[in-house]
C-alpha cells in the first residue's frame, strides 16, 4: 500500500516547506514503526509561536494534523506540509555588519504559469540557484504554482529539467495549483505571461469574496519579463509544444529576469532597512 501525506491548509493556510521524499521512504515501508516516528521541520523555518512551537508530532498518529490516504503517487503531497514562513533574527540581506538583532520576515516569491510543469518550475529553480549562490537561501521562501490543476502532483516536464540541468540548475518541484492563501502568504506573485496574470487576478477577485485576503493583494502580481534587462520580450513563451530551442529560450529569459529580480529585492530590502534605522 502506498501512502502520502496530505496538506492541512484547510485549517491553516500557510506557505509550505519542501521535504525530500527520500527521508520518508523508509517510514512508508515500515508503517508500524512509522506510527511512532516524529517529524521535525527544519529549525530555521520553525515558527516560535503558539500555533507551531517545535512542530513535532507522530507521522501516522490518528490525531495528527496530517492526513493519510492512498495514491498512485506516494510523494504527491510531500511538499505540502504547512509551516508558516517565520520571522527570523537575521542581518540585512546585503550586509553582514548590520545589527544582528533585527527581526525580518522571509521574503516570499511565487512563480506562476499555466500547468506548473515548464516555465514556473524553471523560474523557481533558476531563482533558487541564484539565491543560493549569493548565500541568501535562508532569507527567502520560494515556490511555484499553476493556474490549472491538470498536472497536480506531477514533476516538471523532463525536457525542462534536462535543459535546466545542463545549466547547473536542478528542478525538483511538484506541480500544484494556485490557492487563495498564496495571496496572503507571498510578497510577490510573478506570472509568466499576460494570460497567466489575467487568470491570477480573476482568481483573486473570485476568492476575495469568500476568503480573508489583503485588499491590495492584486498589486503583488507582476509579469516575469518586467524584470528582464537583456531581452525585449514581454512574456515568457510556453515551450510545451515546441522543440529544444523553446526551452533554451525560456531559460535565457528566466536567468535575465531572475538576476534583476534578486537585485531589486535586495535593493528594496536595503532601502527599507536604512529608512527604519
Amino acid at each position: 500500500m502506498l501512502y502520502h501525506v496530505h496538506k492541512f491548509s484547510t485549517y491553516h493556510s500557510f506557505p509550505i516547506l519542501q521535504f525530500q521524499p527520500s527521508n520518508w521512504t523508509r517510514s512508508c515501508q515500515e508503517p508500524m514503526r512509522a506510527l511512532f516516528t516524529p517529524i521535525q521541520a527544519p529549525s530555521p523555518f520553525i515558527a516560535k509561536s503558539p500555533i507551531c512551537s517545535d512542530f513535532s508530532f507522530p507521522l501516522f498518529c490518528p490525531k495528527s494534523p496530517l492526513f493519510l490516504h492512498n495514491s498512485t503517487n506516494p510523494f504527491y503531497k510531500l511538499r505540502q506540509i504547512a509551516v508558516k514562513p517565520t520571522k527570523m533574527t537575521t542581518s540585512s540581506m546585503a550586509s553582514t555588519t548590520a545589527d544582528n538583532s533585527q527581526t525580518t520576515e522571509l521574503f516570499s516569491v511565487l512563480f506562476v504559469c499555466l500547468g506548473n510543469i515548464c516555465r514556473s518550475p524553471a523560474a523557481e529553480g533558476v531563482f533558487r540557484h541564484l539565491v543560493k549562490e549569493r548565500g541568501l537561501d535562508s532569507k527567502f521562501y520560494i515556490d511555484s504554482a499553476g493556474t490549472i490543476n491538470y498536472h497536480e502532483g506531477g514533476p516538471a516536464d523532463p525536457r525542462m529539467r534536462a535543459a535546466s540541468k545542463r545549466r547547473g540548475v536542478e528542478i525538483t518541484s511538484i506541480s500544484r495549483p494556485l490557492r487563495p492563501s498564496d495571496f496572503r502568504d507571498f510578497d510577490l506573485i510573478l506570472a509568466m505571461d499576460k494570460q497567466n496574470k489575467e487568470d491570477i487576478l480573476e482568481s483573486f477577485e473570485r476568492w476575495r469574496h469568500r476568503e480573508t485576503l489583503p485588499a491590495d493583494a492584486d498589486k503583488k502580481v507582476r509579469l516575469m519579463c518586467s524584470y528582464c534587462k537583456k531581452h525585449d520580450e514581454t512574456e515568457v513563451p510556453d515551450p510545451y509544444y515546441g522543440g529544444p530551442q523553446g526551452f533554451e529560450k525560456v531559460l535565457d529569459l528566466l536567468e535575465d529576469a531572475c538576476e534583476s529580480l534578486l537585485e531589486s529585492i535586495i535593493a528594496e530590502t536595503e532601502n527599507r532597512h536604512v529608512s527604519d534605522s
